[in-house]
């Protein structure tokens, strides 16, 4: 099973930018899915997740109304849209995938499977 994140770059605050994170090797419909993001120097918090069980969506209080997750089964990848972006949304951003059903383990266990990374950073 591998992941391939891509999509990060430098942005201005207030801009947008789409990860996308394509899982190979498995189908991706039968595992839950979602993104960790780790700022300098931080934990790794988790950001958003989608459960394979019946596709409801968890994202992060922090940013709920700024973030959304989604995925394309065709192909095999999965997306994060981040709007209106702020310096403090810079990080790596990293997809992971789980075989479990639900963001509930998803969110509180280590998730099987991890793409490498992407960077966000949000500057003028």
């Amino acid at each position: 099973v591998q992941l391939q994140a891509s999509g990060g770059g430098l942005v201005q605050p207030g801009g947008s930018l789409r990860l996308s994170c394509v899982v190979s090797g498995v189908t991706l419909g039968d595992y839950t899915i979602g993104w960790f993001r780790q700022a300098p120097g931080k934990e790794r918090d988790w950001v958003s997740c989608l459960a394979s069980s019946n596709g409801s969506t968890t994202t992060a209080d922090s940013v709920k109304d700024r973030f959304a997750i989604s995925r394309n089964n065709a192909l095999n990848t999965v997306y994060l849209q981040m709007n209106s972006l702020q310096p403090d949304d810079t990080a790596v951003y990293y997809c992971a995938a789980d075989r479990g059903q639900h963001c509930i383990t998803f969110l509180t266990t280590t998730p099987d499977y991890w793409g490498q990374g992407t960077l966000v950073t949000v500057s003028s």
